[in-house]
């Protein structure tokens, strides 16, 4: 909203400073400030709220050391990130960029869930919350609407530089942009995404479809990309979700994944560092630098209580917009291939929790007794067991991330 304001008061009347607004780097940075502010000085609010509410968490008694502690700690903070990250980018963002749209609707979407889940165990005093089929039925939802989005939205394209003339249209050449260098950049409607570690790093959906013609193959390549879409946004929230066990372990995991993506939208959505990184160029994609911005900002916001000893848990009304933030965000950079890497944190808490349980249903139905691979899933609990304190797993987990986000931005470059 203030972004159109100043827009106005620069175009109409000239007045100086105005125009800093239209920079994404000092809208993002005043929406990390934002958001910032929104955690530390209503989070607290929120806390003293949900404690006179008796909006306490249960906890199963798990045998773990200082569990007993964290009874009755208030939940359902997730209220707090999710409002550090929508007023921001209501404040500052292009709110007809149909990438920030989507972000505003995964958000909320997921956040909704999560709220529902949350309310169900607290006010209801039910335990198994809102019933899984019905999560999953919302994170497959959000999958549908965002896949189709980014397949079929007319601004949902790439810039391309054309290595051959002869191939552009007479359309494309009207509309292209001719470089000083002679070189002639289209924009095309294309579902390619980036492969990591792969010269001429591109990988287009439509290959999936190459027994089909060329022409089917792009017309039909949504039949892939979807449920592709559906897997991810899934498979990405419910890792956060099994990832927030500990106090601050998802939420520093988030911030320190959301600095990584805001490195690459920038990239992505910038022509001189896209064409000097030779990777893809995403036109107006650069606006999600806001959004993402104000994600990272309500993560290190919320720390300040979530750390422990936590003063407030997130619950799944902040656990799941997270990873479906971070999902449907790498989406649309068309960096999801690189979400194993990045997430990897999430990836190993859900294969640890995989691991466990298939392991056990082979071992009982082999020998008729179930056996383990790990003290307790998922693996932040094993090395609880192991007789970690709580704050050495969570600190050592963050180190682990920040390698994979390092080694996450070298691929722009290695390859």
């Amino acid at each position: 909203m203030l972004y159109y304001l100043f827009d106005f008061l620069d175009s109409a009347y000239d007045i100086p400073g105005t125009g800093v607004f239209k920079y994404i780097s000092f809208r993002a940075a005043m929406a990390v400030l934002t958001s910032l502010l929104i955690s530390l000085v209503f989070g607290g609010r929120l806390i003293a709220l949900l404690h006179r509410k008796q909006v306490g968490e249960t906890v199963r008694d798990l045998g773990l050391e200082g569990q007993k502690q964290k009874q009755g700690t208030p939940t359902m903070g997730g209220l707090i990130i999710i409002a550090a990250i929508l007023i921001p980018t209501l404040l500052f963002a292009e709110l007809d960029n149909i990438y920030v749209l989507i972000m505003l609707f995964t958000t909320v979407f997921l956040g909704g869930i999560g709220f529902l889940d949350d309310y169900i165990k607290v006010f209801k005093k039910n335990k198994k919350g809102l019933a899984g089929k019905f999560k999953v039925v919302g994170q497959v939802g959000v999958g549908i609407v965002v896949g189709s989005a980014l397949y079929f939205h007319p601004d949902v394209v790439i810039k391309q530089k054309v290595q051959r003339p002869a191939e552009i249209t007479q359309a494309e050449r009207a509309e292209g942009d001719v470089r000083p260098d002679g070189s002639v950049w289209v924009e095309r409607k294309s579902m390619k995404t980036t492969i990591p570690f792969v010269k001429n790093n591109e990988f287009d959906y439509a290959w999936l479809l190459a027994f089909l013609d060329r022409g089917s193959a792009r017309k039909w390549a949504w039949i892939v990309f979807i449920p592709i879409v559906v897997f991810v946004v899934t498979a990405v929230s419910n890792g956060a979700n099994i990832t927030d066990g500990l106090d601050g372990l998802a939420t520093g995991s988030s911030a320190i994944i959301g600095i990584v993506l805001a490195i690459f939208a920038f990239v992505s959505g910038n022509f001189i560092f896209a064409d000097y990184l030779h990777i893809m160029f995403i036109p107006e994609s650069g606006e999600l630098v806001v959004f993402i911005s104000a994600f990272a900002g309500a993560c290190i916001g919320f720390l300040w209580y979530n750390s422990f000893p936590a003063q407030v848990f997130m619950g799944d009304t902040g656990s799941l917009a997270l990873g479906g933030i971070i999902a449907v965000f790498a989406l649309a950079i068309r960096k999801e291939l690189l979400i194993p890497l990045f997430c990897g944190i999430f990836l190993i808490e859900n294969l640890s929790v995989m691991m466990q349980v298939s392991y056990f249903k082979f071992t009982k139905k082999k020998y008729g007794e179930g056996k383990r691979i790990f003290l307790m899933s998922p693996l932040h609990h094993h090395y609880q067991k192991l007789g970690y304190h709580e704050a050495k797993i969570v600190s050592r987990f963050w180190i682990v991330g920040i390698l994979l986000a390092v080694l996450s931005i070298v691929t722009l470059k290695l390859r």
